[in-house]
């Protein structure tokens, strides 16, 4: 991960925004021998007594459950819209391209829920995500016995407390004000999620170009 100050998202509110907006995260962790693993999943959010715990569920023993068994330092990646930035959209275009995107890291222990906790989990996700109605069919309590009692095994809880939280908002903010705009303007004539990069910038351009404020290169250098 990027560890340029001017790369960083230093509000906090901002940060846990971003992670319920995108909820389908990379869930990364490792086997004592080192051994890789990787899933995504769609995570809950919840903020209690001022600590950050996210919630998921994954398939009762596959490698990913078996390595958290075994090593229970996990990582969750969120991450938002991503774009290719052209070099020769800045004011000096002999420097190289980039990609613009929004990244967040949570790292921290994983704690497997219980059979009742797991119930309780399921009941929130599927609200959620059924935009509160209660009536869906597929809302937890609308769900068929016969269908609970097959997949409930099968599948296991987890919570993540968050003991490290690491980000990067890479949106151009090491180019001057005319090499900006015009990146905004190229993006946003793309559309997707070339412009939903062009849209974070334009709402932090008051902020990186105060008016009659001077434009100083030499900050970006490290």
């Amino acid at each position: 991960m990027y560890h340029f100050s001017y790369f960083k998202e230093k509000d906090k509110q901002v940060i846990l925004e971003f992670i319920e907006n995108n909820p389908f995260a990379f869930l990364t962790g490792s086997f004592s021998s080192g051994k890789q693993v990787a899933t995504q999943i769609p995570i809950l959010m919840e903020v209690r007594n001022g600590e950050l715990y996210l919630q998921g569920h994954i398939m009762r023993n596959t490698d990913h459950q078996k390595a958290f068994m075994e090593n229970p330092e996990a990582l969750l990646v969120f991450t938002g819209a991503n774009c290719y930035v052209s070099a020769s959209w800045y004011s000096n275009p002999q420097i190289g391209s980039t990609w613009n995107y929004m990244s967040v890291h949570v790292n921290g222990p994983i704690n497997f829920m219980s059979p009742e906790g797991l119930i309780q989990f399921m009941r929130k996700l599927t609200l959620k995500f059924e935009k509160g109605n209660t009536a869906s069919q597929t809302f937890y309590d609308n769900l068929p016995p016969e269908f609970l009692n097959k997949m409930m095994p099968a599948i296991v809880g987890f919570e993540i407390k968050a003991d490290k939280i690491e980000n990067v908002f890479k949106l151009s903010q090491n180019r001057d004000e005319k090499s900006y705009l015009n990146i905004i303007s190229k993006l946003e004539e793309q559309g997707g999620g070339a412009a939903i990069i062009s849209q974070e910038m334009k709402n932090r351009k008051e902020e990186l170009f105060p008016a009659g404020a001077q434009w100083d290169a030499t900050k970006f250098d490290s």
